[in-house]
C-alpha cells in the first residue's frame, strides 16, 4: 500500500474472497449505488444496526416463517433502502435470498442494483414470463432480485388476484428469505394486500420525518387487513 500498488479497498476484497464474503463492486453493470451500502462496503459501521436487525429477526422470526414485506406510511422514508440491505445481509449469512420490488408505482430496486426494468413482476403476474428473469446480483453471493417490470395500470388488481398467492408460495419453497418492498402505505392500498399475503411485515418510519398519526393509521390499516405486523425500525437515512 504504501508504494501505490494497492488500496485498503483491494486488501479488503482479497480478505473477504479467502473466507467467502464477496463484495458487490460499486457502480456499472453487476454492480450496486451507493444506496446499497451492504453490499459493496459490509465493513462499515452502518452496516453493523442491519446485522442487528436481522439477528432480531433470525432469533425471534423466522423459524417456520420466509416471506417478509417492509412497509412505511409515505414516500422518501427509505423503505427500498431498507429492503435491499436487509436483503444483501441475509444473503451475507449464508441464506439463499430473494427480494422482490412490488412497488409498481414508484419502483427502486432496479435502480439500485443496476439492472434492467424492462420484464419483473408484473410480467410474471400476467403470465408474460416466469421465473427465469429473477437475477442473482454476484456468483459468491445468494441474492436474487426481481424488479417490479413494467408499471401496469392496474397494480392493486394484480396483486390481489390468486396467482400471487401462488408464486409467493413458490418462492417460498425455493428460498430461505423473500423480502418484499412495498408502496407507501397511507397513498396506495397496495401494502395492505401485499402484507396480508406476506408471513409478516415490518414498518419503517424515518425520524424526525413520519408523523406519528400516519404510522399508526398504517398500523391499524396493516393489522385491519389481516398482517401479522412485527414491529417497527426507525431510520434517519
Amino acid at each position: 500500500m504504501k508504494l501505490g500498488l494497492l488500496r485498503q479497498g483491494d486488501i479488503d476484497s482479497a480478505l473477504a474472497q479467502q473466507f467467502n464474503y464477496p463484495i458487490v463492486p460499486l457502480g456499472g453493470e453487476g454492480g450496486v449505488t451507493t444506496d446499497v451500502i451492504a453490499a459493496y462496503m459490509p465493513q462499515s459501521e452502518m452496516v453493523e444496526p442491519l446485522r442487528a436487525l436481522r439477528s432480531q429477526l433470525s432469533l425471534r422470526w423466522t423459524a417456520g416463517h420466509r416471506i417478509l414485506a417492509i412497509t412505511s406510511p409515505g414516500r422518501g422514508e427509505g423503505r427500498s433502502w431498507l429492503a435491499a440491505n436487509l436483503a444483501t445481509v441475509f444473503a451475507q449469512m449464508g441464506q439463499r435470498t430473494l427480494l422482490i420490488d412490488a412497488d409498481m408505482r414508484y419502483p427502486s430496486q432496479h435502480t439500485l442494483f443496476n439492472l434492467s426494468n424492462a420484464q419483473g413482476l408484473s410480467a410474471i403476474l400476467t403470465g408474460r414470463a416466469g421465473r427465469e428473469i429473477i437475477r442473482r446480483i454476484h456468483p459468491q453471493l445468494r441474492l436474487f432480485v426481481l424488479p417490479a417490470g413494467l408499471l401496469p395500470p392496474n397494480p392493486q388488481e394484480l396483486l390481489a388476484r390468486p396467482v400471487f398467492d401462488v408464486i409467493m408460495g413458490l418462492f417460498a419453497e425455493q428460498f430461505e428469505m423473500v423480502i418484499i418492498d412495498t408502496p407507501c402505505a397511507t397513498q396506495f392500498a397496495d401494502a395492505q394486500v401485499i402484507a396480508a399475503r406476506a408471513d409478516a411485515a415490518l414498518i419503517l418510519a424515518h425520524r424526525h420525518s413520519t408523523l406519528q398519526t400516519h404510522l399508526l393509521s398504517c398500523m391499524k390499516n396493516l393489522v385491519e387487513s389481516g398482517a401479522n405486523v412485527i414491529g417497527s425500525v426507525i431510520t434517519d437515512h
